[in-house]
């Protein structure tokens, strides 16, 4: 019988899967992210962070295979469906055809590009910071094409125009969300003498 997984075993099953940094990185990010949409929408702020946080559970083993290899994993790990659905979602027309539908799938799919572009922002700041980065120098930095290529805008967009949020809006939630991640993400307050970095 499936049972809802807590934190501290969904980041031993993060961990069990994937050593490198980048990874936990991102993968906190877009807990931190999903935390934030599931408080702003009155949901359920745990499960949408744990799924967040396992969402590229596949990706450092079976790259090739992301999010099948994730759906066997979960399954393996007695998650509940309706969770798992939830992971895959993010992969929608990528590598999954599951279509985001509820709300933290809309959310999901949309932040799991943006986290990066936002982090990729702040790290070109004096400061290096999330603390101090503003919404307005994420929309410039999302018009400079060659900024963070591998950033698919369209999915945001795309995700935005599924939340019925204005994407400004998305951008503005999500870096509120990243702030409180900020220290884990290694974009929290920097020694002043970094600045000039």
């Amino acid at each position: 019988m499936t049972k809802a997984p807590t934190r501290e075993e969904a980041m031993a099953l993060f961990l069990a899967h994937n050593k490198q940094e980048n990874l936990l990185k991102h993968a906190l990010a877009v807990e931190a992210a999903l935390r934030h949409f599931a408080g702003l929408f009155g949901e359920d702020e745990e499960k949408w962070g744990m799924i967040g946080l396992c969402h590229d559970l596949d990706f450092e083993k079976y790259p090739d295979q992301h999010c099948q290899m994730t759906k066997t994993m979960l399954e393996e790990a007695d998650w509940p469906e309706d969770w798992i659905r939830g992971v895959l979602a993010h992969g929608w027309k990528i590598c999954t055809d599951v279509e985001p539908v509820l709300p933290m799938e809309k959310v999901i799919y949309t932040v799991d590009e943006l986290t990066g572009l936002i982090m990729a922002t702040a790290l070109m700041r004096p400061s290096r910071s999330l603390l101090d980065l503003e919404g307005k120098s994420v929309k410039k930095k999302w018009k400079d094409k060659a900024f963070a290529a591998g950033v698919n805008r369209g999915i945001i967009q795309e995700g935005a125009d599924l939340l019925g949020m204005p994407l400004d809006e998305v951008i503005g939630e999500t870096i509120l969300g990243l702030r409180k991640a900020a220290e884990s993400l290694g974009l929290g307050d920097q020694p002043k003498e970094n600045y000039s970095q």
